[in-house]
């Protein structure tokens, strides 16, 4: 910690330049009141570093917890403080470009309130989401409510719908219910529970809604004019998101950094999961913003934290996020060809110090151990090579074996006692946790790993991973609780593709329940974008896959086929029934796809075990 310069306060005087004005209270409630945003809660925040927290990260949590509307530049504002991600508004002659709407309706509707009674109530122009992330667009009904978004036209990166659903809709529940646990949502805010997650403070918990770009960003280079603002944008695309870019505002020398480059060690795969980052590109990717924008740039802002002013400042910004991420991906490279493995690299990798010192590349939200094993994980997946890993027992199985060949559930908590009291956490936290998923009711099991748990948070300089701690003892303590936030509600359901919507029933089919169960279904979708489209759903040894077919419906029929509008499709999958749809066949075959789904468990455990495991056999196979 001495080699950190905690005398340099120029990320405070950035953090608050522009200043305007406040939400006060900074609290925001749903329609039926329940509080989905409580920025007031951190107010604790104000007092001296306590030694349930890393200093570190007690600064970092200081500067993130600022909440307000601020001036970027001339005719350049962000809200920032009042959900995990900065909402920026832009503005032109007839009214606004707005910038990454937050998560929630709620929040993002204050943020643009908060904008407009100090500058007017100006029209949204214009919608832009940098990035395939909830965070970055699942607020657009709150600038844009319905009936609103006709004319105004939504950009965002080429692939932006396809990776915006993959993550939010096929994996949505476990993400989810994994974020939950990343950003602490069920911890209390205070010194010794949740105080921030290192790239904002947590997430909101509102409406989470999507309105579909109607304009791709395809290519770097590629101008566009917005309410008279021209932009320049740079695709970046395997970067901090699969669809992301920066973009330039020329005639104000602003240029927006999406989430690319932000004032902390980014992720290459996030805790709560996600589809692994090339820092490799990441790194050419920044390289080639300096050479595109370095000279034409007076500030730069991005979608979480605050802005850096002044063309050289910006240059060595990005310069050294750009040598983070590159220096991240080679030295891993070079020692998994020299044999080690994703954890053995993580203990032995180092950065310059020249990085060490830096603030903005400080492991707040990524951070060096979990990034170099994702950057192994990238290359050589799961498996490091063992045949003594290739197939082992699962969780509680092994845990089992352990602790019977240690000599029992007692003789463990002891042994791990011991280690804890000695300092080495880390594998105090390894054996409670063995005789937790071998015996969830021992209660002296569940107290002490609940207390490692704490210990190990109160010293994290990373704001996931102190929340990854702290909700694992409060689960340990209290159950795993209910995920609030729902990414797979109507509104999101409403921007999908056909495609995307059979996609999205496909992941909820229970294989073994529907071994047995045959049926060919055809879509045909009247309001398609181009003509009437007939989609085929085939339900064969426990898959369900689709595709699209001659519209006349020549060939093979379909046991059933129903002829709909998308909004009746959406009816129809909620258990709406047949009415105003024409339909042909045996409609029963949409009640035998509908009885092998099943609903995802919202509130799975994380630290320990599920109650019931999957009864079916495992058997050994070669190949």
């Amino acid at each position: 910690m001495s080699h950190l310069p905690f005398d340099d306060t120029t990320d405070f005087t950035n953090a608050d330049r522009g200043f305007v004005t406040a939400l006060n209270p900074a609290v925001i409630t749903s329609d039926d009141g329940q509080v989905i945003w409580d920025n007031d809660g951190y107010a604790f925040l104000d007092a001296a570093c306590p030694d349930t927290a890393h200093p570190s990260l007690w600064r970092q949590a200081q500067l993130c917890a600022r909440q307000g509307l601020y001036e970027v530049t001339e005719g350049i504002y962000q809200v920032r403080g009042l959900d995990l991600s900065n909402m920026t508004v832009v503005e032109g002659e007839r009214g606004i470009i707005v910038i990454d709407p937050l998560i929630s309706a709620e929040t993002a509707a204050a943020a643009l309130a908060l904008y407009r009674g100090h500058r007017g109530d100006r029209p949204v122009t214009a919608l832009i989401y940098t990035h395939s992330h909830g965070d970055h667009f699942g607020g657009a009904r709150g600038v844009l409510p319905r009936g609103t978004e006709d004319g105004v036209p939504v950009l965002a990166p080429a692939g932006f719908l396809e990776h915006a659903v993959s993550e939010n809709v096929y994996a949505g529940n476990a993400m989810t219910r994994r974020a939950m646990y990343m950003y602490g949502d069920r911890l209390a805010k205070a010194p010794d529970g949740q105080i921030g997650a290192g790239l904002g403070m947590t997430t909101s918990t509102g409406t989470m809604t999507l309105i579909p770009p109607t304009v791709d960003i395809t290519h770097t280079g590629q101008e566009e004019v917005l309410d008279g603002v021209r932009i320049v944008f740079q695709l970046t695309p395997g970067t901090e998101a699969p669809a992301e870019m920066n973009f330039l505002f020329p005639d104000r020398r602003a240029l927006c950094l999406a989430e690319n480059a932000t004032h902390n060690m980014h992720n290459i795969v996030t805790l709560r999961g996600a589809v692994v980052r090339d820092a490799r590109i990441w790194s050419r990717y920044l390289d080639e913003a300096v050479d595109l924008f370095g000279d034409a740039t007076d500030v730069a802002f991005a979608s979480h934290h605050w802005p850096t002013w002044g063309r050289e400042n910006v240059r060595d910004f990005l310069a050294t996020q750009r040598d983070l991420y590159a220096y991240l991906h080679d030295q891993t490279l070079r020692l998994l060809n020299a044999g080690l493995t994703g954890p053995e690299i993580a203990e032995t990798i180092q950065l310059p110090p020249a990085l060490e010192r830096c603030w903005h590349v400080r492991g707040y939200y990524g951070s060096l151990s979990h990034n170099v094993k994702a950057v192994y994980q990238r290359y050589l997946g799961w498996f490091d090579g063992n045949p003594a890993h290739l197939w082992e027992h699962p969780p509680v199985e092994s845990a089992e074996r352990y602790v019977e060949c240690m000599g029992g559930a007692d003789a463990v908590v002891a042994k791990a006692r011991a280690y804890a009291e000695a300092g080495d956490l880390r594998f105090a936290a390894t054996l409670l946790n063995h005789v937790v998923f071998a015996d969830a009711s021992h209660a002296a099991a569940r107290t002490e790993l609940a207390g490692v748990y704490r210990r190990l948070g109160h010293g994290a300089e990373n704001g996931p991973w102190r929340n990854f701690y702290l909700m694992g003892a409060k689960e340990l303590d209290e159950g795993a609780g209910t995920t609030e936030l729902d990414a797979a509600n109507p509104e999101m359901a409403m921007a999908l593709t056909v495609e995307q919507l059979v996609d999205s029933l496909a992941v909820r089919v229970d294989g073994p329940r529907a071994w047995d169960t045959e049926l060919v279904i055809d879509l045909v979708v009247t309001d398609s974008p181009a003509a009437p489209a007939r989609h085929r759903l085939t339900l064969h040894n426990g898959a369900l896959t689709h595709r699209t077919v001659d519209p006349s419906g020549s060939g093979a029929p379909a046991g059933l086929t129903l002829t709909l509008t998308r909004p009746q499709l959406l009816s129809v999958l909620a258990g709406g029934g047949f009415d105003g749809i024409e339909r042909s066949g045996d409609t029963s075959l949409l009640g035998d796809l509908f009885a092998v789904l099943v609903e995802p468990d919202r509130s799975f455990p994380i630290v320990t075990p599920q109650v019931t495991r999957d009864a079916t056999p495992q058997v050994a196979r070669e190949g």
